[in-house]
Protein backbone atom coordinates (compact mmCIF):
# COMPACT_ATOMS: atom_id res chain seq x y z
CA UNK A 1 0.00 0.00 0.00
CA UNK A 2 1.35 3.41 -0.94
CA UNK A 3 1.12 6.41 1.38
CA UNK A 4 -1.59 8.06 -0.75
CA UNK A 5 -3.67 4.86 -0.53
CA UNK A 6 -3.16 4.69 3.24
CA UNK A 7 -4.30 8.29 3.62
CA UNK A 8 -7.33 7.69 1.39
CA UNK A 9 -8.23 4.67 3.49
CA UNK A 10 -7.92 6.67 6.71
CA UNK A 11 -10.00 9.48 5.19
CA UNK A 12 -12.75 7.04 4.15
CA UNK A 13 -12.79 5.39 7.56
CA UNK A 14 -12.98 8.73 9.40
CA UNK A 15 -15.65 10.08 7.04
CA UNK A 16 -17.74 6.98 7.55
CA UNK A 17 -17.26 7.33 11.29
CA UNK A 18 -18.61 10.88 11.16
CA UNK A 19 -21.62 9.75 9.15
CA UNK A 20 -22.68 6.88 11.40
CA UNK A 21 -24.39 7.07 14.78
CA UNK A 22 -21.42 5.80 16.79
CA UNK A 23 -19.78 8.19 19.26
CA UNK A 24 -16.98 10.38 17.92
CA UNK A 25 -13.79 9.56 19.79
CA UNK A 26 -10.65 11.65 19.76
CA UNK A 27 -7.47 10.03 18.45
CA UNK A 28 -6.25 9.75 22.03
CA UNK A 29 -9.45 8.03 23.14
CA UNK A 30 -9.38 5.66 20.17
CA UNK A 31 -5.70 4.82 20.77
CA UNK A 32 -6.49 4.13 24.41
CA UNK A 33 -9.49 1.98 23.52
CA UNK A 34 -7.40 -0.05 21.06
CA UNK A 35 -4.68 -0.65 23.66
CA UNK A 36 -7.29 -1.81 26.19
CA UNK A 37 -8.97 -4.17 23.74
CA UNK A 38 -6.01 -5.47 21.75
CA UNK A 39 -3.53 -6.03 24.58
CA UNK A 40 -3.96 -8.45 27.44
CA UNK A 41 -5.29 -7.10 30.74
CA UNK A 42 -4.86 -5.94 33.40
CA UNK A 43 -4.80 -2.28 32.41
CA UNK A 44 -4.10 0.47 34.93
CA UNK A 45 -4.09 4.25 34.49
CA UNK A 46 -0.40 4.56 35.32
CA UNK A 47 0.62 1.94 32.76
CA UNK A 48 -1.66 3.37 30.06
CA UNK A 49 -0.25 6.85 30.66
CA UNK A 50 3.28 5.55 30.24
CA UNK A 51 2.35 3.56 27.15
CA UNK A 52 0.83 6.61 25.41
CA UNK A 53 3.39 9.05 26.90
CA UNK A 54 0.73 11.28 28.48
CA UNK A 55 -0.11 12.23 32.06
CA UNK A 56 -2.40 10.20 34.31
CA UNK A 57 -5.05 13.00 34.34
CA UNK A 58 -5.20 12.80 30.52
CA UNK A 59 -5.95 9.07 30.75
CA UNK A 60 -8.49 9.66 33.52
CA UNK A 61 -10.37 12.25 31.44
CA UNK A 62 -10.41 9.92 28.43
CA UNK A 63 -11.63 7.04 30.59
CA UNK A 64 -14.34 9.28 32.09
CA UNK A 65 -15.68 10.01 28.62
CA UNK A 66 -15.40 6.42 27.45
CA UNK A 67 -17.05 5.26 30.69
CA UNK A 68 -20.01 7.56 30.05
CA UNK A 69 -20.28 5.97 26.60
CA UNK A 70 -20.05 2.52 28.27
CA UNK A 71 -17.02 1.59 26.13
CA UNK A 72 -14.94 0.73 29.23
CA UNK A 73 -15.54 0.26 32.92
CA UNK A 74 -13.32 0.74 35.98
CA UNK A 75 -13.07 -1.16 39.23
CA UNK A 76 -10.74 -1.39 42.23
CA UNK A 77 -8.08 -4.06 42.14
CA UNK A 78 -9.22 -6.59 44.75
CA UNK A 79 -5.60 -7.41 45.68
CA UNK A 80 -4.52 -3.75 46.00
CA UNK A 81 -7.35 -1.27 46.56
CA UNK A 82 -5.06 1.62 45.55
CA UNK A 83 -5.10 0.48 41.92
CA UNK A 84 -7.97 1.08 39.54
CA UNK A 85 -8.26 -1.46 36.75
CA UNK A 86 -9.92 -0.81 33.41
CA UNK A 87 -12.10 -3.52 31.98
CA UNK A 88 -13.64 -4.10 28.59
CA UNK A 89 -17.38 -3.92 28.00
CA UNK A 90 -19.75 -5.43 25.48
CA UNK A 91 -20.47 -1.95 24.08
CA UNK A 92 -16.75 -1.31 23.62
CA UNK A 93 -16.29 -4.64 21.85
CA UNK A 94 -19.21 -3.87 19.54
CA UNK A 95 -17.83 -0.39 18.83
CA UNK A 96 -14.48 -1.81 17.73
CA UNK A 97 -16.09 -4.65 15.78
CA UNK A 98 -18.12 -2.11 13.81
CA UNK A 99 -15.02 0.03 13.29
CA UNK A 100 -13.08 -2.95 11.97
CA UNK A 101 -15.91 -3.78 9.56
CA UNK A 102 -15.81 -0.17 8.29
CA UNK A 103 -12.06 -0.37 7.79
CA UNK A 104 -12.36 -3.64 5.85
CA UNK A 105 -15.19 -2.27 3.68
CA UNK A 106 -13.25 0.91 2.93
CA UNK A 107 -10.09 -1.05 2.11
CA UNK A 108 -11.98 -3.20 -0.38
CA UNK A 109 -13.19 -0.09 -2.20
CA UNK A 110 -9.72 1.42 -2.58
CA UNK A 111 -8.27 1.23 -6.09
CA UNK A 112 -4.93 -0.55 -6.20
Amino acid sequence: MRSSQALRLWREVTEQGVRNAAPDLTQRQLALLLVIYLESPPHMVRELAGRLNVSKPVITRALNTMGELQLVDRYRDPSDKRNVLIKRTVAGSLYLETLSEHIIACAKELPL
